[in-house]
């Protein structure tokens, strides 16, 4: 079916791009049932987070350098520079975040299915943005790849600090025990999942340090599914402390949705 790397790299980002609409369809009537959705009932197989979590990007990690070392610009800096956001994000996500979830997190409670699902997810997008950088970049150094790297690199690193300091603050309350409460501070008091927020603009950063399709179908892909998802978080809230909750709160957007 694929006659050569090429195809096969167009064919997973286009793929990836097409599969974010009926994703965002479907999950506007199905909320992924792990962390506050989690119900035993219907969940089926479940598992350790802080295992799944470790387990599902790990792709992102163990590929990326097997890909990288395969590519014609494995010997350029400049292909070092562009990859390091990714790795940063995900060396986060795949190592240090499931240390923090092992010392709050005892009981098996991660559908394995989403964690299968989001490995599969996985396997394909960090082959085609490692491929993408290793191979099919144009690694010159211009003033307009330095301009693109510059904002896209403020906007990502900015949005992955936000990011991880969201996850920081919903890990310190459910650290404190006595349930779920409302989350306060920062950006929090403007939306429900400044996480989402932070993860779905770091992406966009990400489009802009690659230009190319393979980031946008990431981007896209990622708004696809965290804007539901956010929105389910949103109504969680909502239906859990009913007149306690900051009415002015968005989902996702401030100010907007």
């Amino acid at each position: 079916m694929f006659s050569s790397d090429e195809n096969l790299f167009n064919f997973i980002v286009f793929f990836i791009l097409v599969m974010a609409f009926p994703t965002f369809i479907l999950c506007q009537f199905v909320t992924s049932s792990y962390g506050k959705h989690y119900t035993s009932a219907d969940s089926g197989t479940a598992i350790s987070p802080p295992i799944a979590w470790a387990f599902m990007e790990s792709p992102t990690l163990w590929l990326t350098f097997i890909v990288f070392r395969l590519g014609k610009n494995y010997t350029n800096p400049l292909a070092f520079i562009l990859i390091s956001p990714y790795l940063f994000h995900y060396i986060n996500r795949t190592i240090i975040y499931p240390l923090h979830l092992r010392s709050r997190s005892t009981k098996n409670n991660f559908p394995l299915n989403i964690a299968v699902t989001a490995f599969i997810f996985n396997l394909l997008n960090a082959y085609i943005q490692s491929r993408w950088v290793s191979h099919y970049a144009n690694c010159e150094e211009d003033e307009s790849f330095w301009v693109r790297f510059g904002i896209g690199l403020g906007l990502f690193g900015s949005c992955m600090v936000v990011n991880i300091w969201a996850d920081g603050v919903l890990l310190g309350l459910k650290s404190q025990g006595g349930g779920y409460k409302i989350p306060r501070g920062g950006l929090f008091d403007y939306v429900s999942s400044p996480n989402y927020l932070g993860e779905i603009m770091e992406w966009l950063g990400w489009a802009l340090i690659t230009w190319s399709w393979a980031g946008l179908a990431f981007f896209v892909y990622t708004c696809a599914n965290l804007v539901p998802q956010a929105v389910s978080n949103h109504k969680w809230y909502v239906e859990k402390f009913g007149e306690d909750y900051p009415k002015n709160r968005k989902a996702v957007f401030p100010f907007l949705y």
